[in-house]
């Protein structure tokens, strides 16, 4: 498979990946809301769109990837119309809101670069696109699908879906959606429950407030998005990406503000990884049991028996593909730490391992080159990292098996060994991105040092037939996790079980 496939949510089709205007890509995703710290749940998006960006550039696309900060106070969901989780945020904590914003915008930004996330090719805020905001709102009012009610503005749901589909992207019919709808504060403003506002009348009380046609106010959830995405992408760009719990009402609502706005359908291919969930529910701040990336890294949780490396945190998220469900446990963190450790000391074990030479056809070169070939397929096939990590354990054994002299070097060629070599550390360091830790053994010279100074202490015991302190380094070195292995000339090797 020499072309990449991706599932598009629009249409629940896997499809061939054609972009409007090759080689250029357009890629928007959904941001944080930076009104507090990003927990777990936020880093999966972020984590497999990373991992989309490196992938394309990677096929040669040039890509320019827009992800926004929501830094606006305006919040609108179902059973919440509104909600300033800015302003709410800023008075608990004593801040001026742009103060807030910073604080946790800065911590965001923290946290991403330790899951080791490339930045986006721009990162627009809420705030700073006002005028394109309310630009967009007059054009959707000049198509006569909004109104103005007691200074807001709000999307007419109901004359939109006269000539369009809406509820297309997440499955929903219009009708049950108003039939089920609950009475929210300022519903008696609208003509329909389904309607949504575009811009909300602010409130004495209101921090973030900005002037406009309808005086003053700020700018509903979904219409930033729709403002930022077409300032930079265009009215037509090939990718918008989020978590799966977006796709209603924002990416709905996006859509049809998007499409009144310019007449032409905004997306090409909608994606949505799914959620991360604790003892099978969502997590999210509404549930009241998020786990931030502050205290997952750290460990102080009083849900976690350890704390977690980023890059374990990374290689937990793919381990999963990302329309997967992934669950979150202390055990399934743990397993991942084991299996991160491995990939990583294999790779750090490469640097040393060099092929004899003189062989020119191995027994197994065709294995070896379908392993290398799978990788690749495996990413063109909606970006499966779960089948790249599971070809890259078997790389992985095959290597360590030929490090060990378990497998003699007749089964591999020179060629294809380094070749081989090659793609196994191009993937876990440039797709994957999961670079060594102080977990790794294999690459952390500070604890190889400290083991090779107990290696020389525990020499010393033995040349002083001090049976008793050499037997107690060793024994308290396989506690730990370190096996030495004594060799014939005298010299030690370890390795981290």
């Amino acid at each position: 498979m020499n072309k990449l496939y991706i599932t598009n949510s629009l249409s629940r089709q896997k499809e061939e990946f054609q972009p409007l205007n090759p080689p250029y890509v357009g890629m928007y995703v959904c941001g944080p809301t930076v009104s507090g710290e990003s927990h777990l749940g936020h880093a999966r998006p972020y984590v497999t769109f990373d991992v989309l960006y490196r992938w394309l550039m990677h096929l040669g696309y040039k890509v320019r990837y827009v992800r926004n900060i929501t830094d606006a106070g305006h919040f609108e969901e179902e059973g919440r119309e509104a909600e300033d989780k800015v302003g709410k945020k800023a008075k608990l904590e004593q801040l001026e809101p742009m103060e807030l914003v910073q604080k946790y915008t800065n911590l965001y930004h923290d946290m991403m670069d330790e899951l080791n996330c490339l930045r986006p090719s721009i990162e627009p805020t809420a705030t700073g696109h006002i005028v394109e905001q309310i630009d967009m709102i007059q054009e959707i009012m000049h198509k006569g699908l909004a109104y103005v009610s007691n200074g807001s503005v709000y999307f007419d749901v109901i004359q939109y879906a006269k000539n369009n589909d809406y509820g297309r992207l997440s499955g929903r019919v219009l009708d049950e959606m108003i039939s089920g709808s609950r009475d929210l504060d300022g519903q008696d403003e609208k003509r329909h429950s389904a309607d949504f506002a575009l811009w909300k009348n602010a409130p004495p009380e209101h921090i973030q407030r900005w002037n406009s046609p309808w005086g003053e106010g700020f700018p509903g959830w979904h219409i930033e998005c729709s403002a930022m995405a077409t300032k930079y992408l265009g009215a037509q760009f090939d990718i918008h990406g989020g978590g799966m719990d977006l796709q209603f009402p924002h990416h709905e609502s996006e859509i049809a503000q998007s499409k009144t706005a310019s007449g032409k359908e905004p997306v090409k291919y909608w994606m949505h990884n799914n959620m991360i969930t604790i003892n099978g529910r969502k997590m999210g701040k509404s549930y009241n049991n998020t786990i931030t990336l502050r205290e997952l890294f750290f460990g102080n949780h009083p849900e976690l028996k350890q704390a977690f490396h980023p890059m374990v945190v990374r290689f937990f998220i793919l381990q999963t593909q990302y329309r997967g469900t992934l669950d979150f446990s202390n055990e399934a963190l743990m397993a991942a730490e084991k299996g991160f450790e491995r990939l990583i000391n294999t790779l750090a074990s490469l640097h040393n391992l060099h092929h004899p030479g003189a062989i020119t056809q191995g027994s197994q070169d065709q294995e070896f080159k379908n392993l290398s070939n799978a990788l690749v397929e495996q990413m063109n096939d909606d970006l499966n990292t779960a089948q790249v990590i599971a070809t890259l354990f078997e790389l992985a054994s095959r290597f360590n098996a030929l490090k060990n002299l378990q497998t003699p070097w007749s089964v591999i060629s020179e060629d294809i060994f380094n070749q081989t070599k090659s793609t196994f550390t191009f993937f876990i360091n440039d797709i994957l991105a999961l670079k060594p830790s102080t977990l790794a053994a294999g690459d952390d010279n500070a604890l190889d040092q400290t083991i090779q100074i107990l290696i020389e202490l525990r020499k010393e015991a033995k040349a002083k037939k001090d049976y008793a302190t050499s037997d107690a380094i060793r024994n308290k070195l396989i506690n730990a996790g370190i096996q030495l292995k004594d060799e014939k000339d005298g010299t030690v090797s370890w390795n981290k079980q």
